[in-house]
C-alpha cells in the first residue's frame, strides 16, 4: 500500500516475472487519486486492477506497510526475500480483501473491515460501463489496542523483529474511531463513484439495489420466526398481488413498491433455490399488471411497449437483485404513467375508504359507512370503486375477507366459526360458500393441505395457474 510520505516517489516498475505489465489508463487515473486521498487524510492506499492483482504503479511496497509484514512472516518459505513479495495475492490475507470487494460491491459501493492483526480496511471498488473495473482499498488506523496488535505481530514473526520495534512501526496506526473510519470510506467511495465511467449512476444501482434488499431481508426474518423449519411455507400471496394492483390503479407507486416489497419476501422466502420459478411468476406478474392497468384510448400503445422492454429485461436478469430492481421499476413506471392520464381525482378518497375497511372488515360495514369515511355520496362512491379498483365493493370485502381467512387457517389454531367471525362473514356457512367462490375448495381442505400451493412450470414456462387465466 502507498503510504502518505511514499505516494509522491512512485513509479512504474517490472513485475515480479520480469515483464512489464501496462496499468490501464483507468486504473492509472485511480491510483493518481489514491495518492492524493493518501497525503491528504494520512492512510494508506492500495489500487487492484479487475483480477484483484496491484497494479504496478504500487510497487515495490515499504516493509512498513502491514500486508507486506504479513506476506514475509506467513510466508511458505522462511527466508522468502522482500524483493520478491511484490505481488499481494502471495498474501495471506488476499481473499479476505478480494471478499471485501466483493462485499462493497453488493453493499452499495463501499465495506469496511479487520483484518486478525486489527488493522482496519475500507474498500470501495471502481466500474467500466457497468463492469467490475478495479478497485481502492485504504487503511491506516487499527480496530484493537496497538499491545494486543503488537503482541500478535511478535508472535507472528516468531520474535524476529522484537516488540520495540514493533511499536514504533504501529506508533503511525492510531486507533480509529468508528465515524471517523465511516467518513473515510464514504470519501473513498466517492472518489471510486468520480472515476467509474460509462454508467456514472452504476453506485446508485448498488445502493438502491442494497436498500431494497435490506427490506426485503427484515421482512423474510420476520417470515422464518413465523414458519421454522418443518412448518409449511407459505403459499404464492394473491392477497399482496391485489393490493399491488388496487395501488396501481390509484397511481400510488409508494404504497406499490412496499407491497411489492411484501411480496417478493414471501415469494423469496417460500422458494430459496428456485430462481427459474421465481423469474416466471415475475413475468406473469408484469403480464398481469399491464393488462389491468392499461385503459383503452389511454396510451395503450406506449404502455405495453414499455412493458415489453422489462419483460426482456426480466428474462434477462441473473440474480434475486436484478429481478427485485427491475420489478421496482417496472411497479414506478406503470404507476407514473397511470397518474399522467387519470390523475390523482379519487386517489385521496379510496385511500381513506381503504383505510377504513382494513380497520373493519372483521365487522359487517355498509357501503354508506364507507362512502362516508372516503368523503363522496354512496352512489357516486360505488361507481368510481368500480372504475378505479376494477371490481365492485362486495367483491373486494369479499375477497380480502377470503385472503385474510387463508392466512388464519394457515398461521393459527383458531376453529372455523372463530375464522368466520373474525374476518366479518355473518356465519359459517357463508364463510364457506364464499370460501370456496374464491378459493375452490372448503375451508377444511384448505387447512389440511397446508394452504396454498406452488405452480408446477410447464414446458412453455408458464404455471398452471397463469394458463388457466388466459383460457377464461
Amino acid at each position: 500500500m502507498i503510504n502518505k510520505d511514499d505516494a509522491k516517489n512512485t513509479s512504474t516498475v517490472p513485475a515480479a516475472s520480469g515483464t512489464v505489465k501496462k496499468t490501464k489508463p483507468l486504473l492509472l487515473k485511480a491510483w493518481k487519486v489514491g495518492c492524493t486521498y493518501a497525503k491528504a487524510t494520512g492512510t494508506m492506499i492500495c489500487v487492484v486492477d479487475e483480477n484483484y492483482l496491484n497494479i504496478q504503479e504500487v510497487l515495490p511496497f515499504d516493509e512498513k506497510t502491514v500486508c507486506l509484514y504479513c506476506m514475509k512472516h506467513q510466508a511458505t518459505s522462511p527466508d522468502i526475500c522482500t524483493d520478491e513479495l511484490q505481488d499481494l495475492s502471495a498474501s495471506p490475507c488476499s481473499m479476505m480483501h478480494i471478499n471485501a470487494i466483493k462485499k462493497a460491491h453488493h453493499f452499495g459501493g463501499s465495506y469496511i473491515y479487520m483484518c486478525d492483526l486489527g488493522f482496519m480496511f475500507w474498500t470501495s471498488p471502481v466500474f467500466s460501463n457497468g463492469r467490475f473495473a478495479g478497485a481502492l482499498i485504504a487503511s491506516g488506523f487499527l480496530g484493537i489496542d496497538s499491545e494486543e496488535t503488537t503482541e500478535a505481530m511478535y508472535v507472528m514473526g516468531n520474535g524476529t523483529v522484537s516488540e520495540e520495534e514493533l511499536r514504533q512501526r504501529l506508533s503511525s496506526f492510531p486507533k480509529g474511531e468508528s465515524d471517523k473510519i465511516k467518513a473515510l470510506a464514504e470519501l473513498l467511495q466517492i472518489c471510486a463513484e468520480s472515476l467509474s465511467i460509462g454508467n456514472e449512476d452504476f453506485h446508485e444501482i448498488l445502493k438502491r439495489r442494497t436498500q431494497q434488499q435490506s427490506v426485503i431481508s427484515e421482512q423474510i426474518s420476520i417470515l422464518k420466526n413465523q414458519y421454522p423449519d418443518g412448518k409449511p411455507t407459505p403459499g404464492y400471496p394473491l392477497d399482496k398481488e391485489r393490493m399491488l394492483l388496487a395501488a396501481l390503479r390509484r397511481g400510488d407507486h409508494e404504497t406499490g413498491k412496499k407491497i411489492l416489497n411484501e411480496l417478493l419476501s414471501v415469494l423469496f422466502f417460500s422458494n430459496p433455490d428456485h430462481f427459474n420459478y421465481i423469474r416466471f411468476r415475475a413475468i406473469e406478474l408484469v403480464v398481469l399488471l399491464s393488462r389491468t392497468v392499461v385503459s383503452p384510448g389511454n396510451t395503450e400503445y406506449a404502455l405495453l411497449e414499455t412493458n415489453n422492454r422489462f419483460l426482456k429485461r426480466i428474462q434477462e436478469v441473473q440474480n434475486i437483485e436484478e429481478l427485485t430492481d427491475v420489478l421496482h421499476m417496472t411497479v414506478e413506471n406503470m404507476a407514473e404513467q397511470i397518474f399522467s392520464f387519470r390523475g390523482i381525482r379519487h386517489a385521496a378518497a379510496l385511500r381513506k375508504a381503504e383505510r377504513f375497511i382494513y380497520e373493519n372488515y372483521s365487522r359487517k360495514i355498509s357501503l354508506k359507512e364507507i362512502a362516508t369515511a372516503s368523503g363522496l355520496s354512496a352512489p357516486y362512491f360505488s361507481t368510481i370503486f368500480k372504475e378505479e379498483m376494477g371490481e365492485n365493493l362486495s367483491m373486494y370485502l369479499n375477497r380480502l375477507r377470503v385472503e385474510k381467512a387463508c392466512r388464519l387457517l394457515t398461521e393459527g389454531n383458531m376453529s372455523l366459526s372463530e375464522i368466520a367471525g373474525a374476518c366479518g362473514f355473518e356465519d359459517q356457512s357463508w364463510f364457506s360458500k364464499i370460501f370456496k367462490n374464491f378459493t375452490g375448495i372448503s375451508p377444511g381442505k384448505y387447512r389440511i393441505q397446508g394452504g396454498g400451493r406452488i405452480s408446477e412450470i410447464s414446458d412453455h414456462n408458464f404455471s398452471a395457474n397463469y394458463l388457466t387465466s388466459i383460457e377464461k
